[in-house]
């Protein structure tokens, strides 16, 4: 019964999804399901099926695993929209759980034009986050901003697809029919082109040698070895040789691309969100220009890091990954930049969470624990009476970002979700004192 619940809170239908994780928590109020208490571990970066999660999680469905594993703070990234921020703050709140929402997109940095930042063979162009976001309805100054990130995603894909179909012939796809039925709200990906084209294939050739062949001939690599019919190494074969940088379908972005990370962060402040830059591994040359790098976008409203530990470290080496971890970590931290980070979830054989155990990540989690705290209240509080983080109020109460950085965490580590609509009604005149004491009433 526990399994047929979970399977169901991925579900396209949100009622459908809704009725089993109301289901589950009456089973953990009735005593027939036990659930830990909240732990240390956090994970603000998962991306849910409403851009693309490799193993099909809706909002409900991580919130509900987060949940199950102990997990003390959690959020939800999706490229280019907003979509899961409403089911995911809904489903938070029916299990306890302290959590927020955001968007990742790629943005333009002009004074970085000749230098690759974290996109890779890409000069210029970044990869961009915003958390904390208070609603999935932003202001109408800047829904046709919101709306523009999905549609110009969406009008890349279909003119990548119309290139690969071509080199594919005869698998070739019809967005409406094979790719976008394998997302719940429109907004497909690459990695969702990428399972079409797998499936599209098995359908025209089955599961033997003739897709072999085809594949093998197609990518130039043996095929057999990819985990046909349509498993993670053939996806990701597919992406790499048709899609990215030297694939058939890779058209190189220029500055019309992607909107400016001056105009995007002015929108996420606008939104009420926290403009996020995000940290790749430090081996890029814009990266490598760090301190420069983190100028601009801090110039331009952002306030914080994105770091994927999993992905910068090898467990038992102190090699140049960890070094370069360390070293982004001090920079954030000598410059006062709220440090957020996760696993992604976006691609196959990515954690849950990641292995604050290990001795490489030991001594970070009290980082990454105080960032994703600073978020979690920075949400509340914009959502429940516009005091957050990033608001007027926020800059005149504290006179430096450590103070205000102290402040945040200390209320999220403090306040519990039942207590979240304690702070509704506070008013700009509040003292920071008050808000604590006004959480805890």
């Amino acid at each position: 019964m526990i399994e047929q619940l979970e399977q169901q809170l991925d579900s396209f239908d949100a009622t459908a999804r809704e009725e089993a994780l109301s289901t589950l928590c009456d089973r953990i109020k009735s005593g027939h399901l036990d659930v830990p208490e909240p732990g240390n571990f956090v994970n603000l970066h998962c991306h849910t099926f409403f851009s693309y999660n490799a193993y099909g999680y809706s909002p409900s469905k991580f919130a509900w695993l987060a949940r199950k594993a102990g997990l003390a703070v959690v959020g939800t990234v999706d490229f280019d929209v907003l979509d899961a921020l409403d089911e995911f703050r809904q489903a938070c709140a029916m299990l306890g759980l302290k959590g927020c929402s955001g968007l990742e997109t790629r943005v333009y940095v002009p004074e970085f034009a000749t230098r690759v930042i974290n996109s890779p063979g890409e000069p210029g162009i970044s990869y961009h986050m915003g958390v904390g976001f208070p609603s999935a309805r932003v202001p109408d100054s800047q829904t046709e901003f919101l709306g523009t990130l999905k549609e110009t995603a969406q009008e890349r894909n279909r003119g990548l697809m119309a290139r690969v179909n071509e080199y594919l012939r005869p698998v070739e796809l019809d967005y409406e029919r094979d790719v976008l039925k394998l997302t719940p709200a429109g907004n497909a990906t690459e990695r969702h082109m990428c399972l079409a084209y797998a499936r599209k294939a098995g359908e025209l050739f089955g599961e033997g040698d003739e897709l072999a062949l085809f594949w093998t001939e197609k990518l130039g690599v043996d095929a057999t070895s990819l985990g046909l019919p349509e498993g993670r190494d053939l996806q990701n074969t597919i992406r790499a040789k048709t899609m990215k940088r030297g694939g058939v379908g890779y058209v190189q972005p220029d500055e019309g691309s992607f909107p400016l990370m001056a105009d995007t962060n002015a929108f996420i402040l606008v939104a009420g969100g926290m403009p996020v830059h995000t940290w790749l591994d430090g081996s890029s040359d814009g990266e490598q220009a760090i301190e420069e790098l983190l100028d601009v976008a801090m110039s331009t409203g952002a306030v914080a890091i994105n770091v994927i530990p999993d992905r910068n470290y090898t467990p038992g080496a102190q090699d140049e990954k960890v070094k370069n971890l360390y070293a982004v970590i001090e920079v954030a931290q000598r410059r006062d930049l709220v440090i957020v980070g996760g696993t992604e979830m976006n691609s196959p054989g990515q954690k849950f969470v990641d292995d604050f155990n290990t001795d490489e990540l030991a001594p970070l989690l009290p980082v990454f624990s105080k960032g994703a705290h600073i978020v979690y209240a920075h949400s509340v509080l914009q959502q429940q009476c516009g005091l957050g983080y990033t608001s007027g109020w926020a800059q005149r109460q504290f006179k430096s970002a450590a103070e205000r950085n102290d402040f945040f965490a200390e209320l999220g580590q403090s306040m519990q979700p039942d207590q979240e609509t304690n702070l509704a009604g506070l008013m700009e005149t509040a003292t920071p004192e008050e808000v604590l004491e006004q959480a805890s009433a």
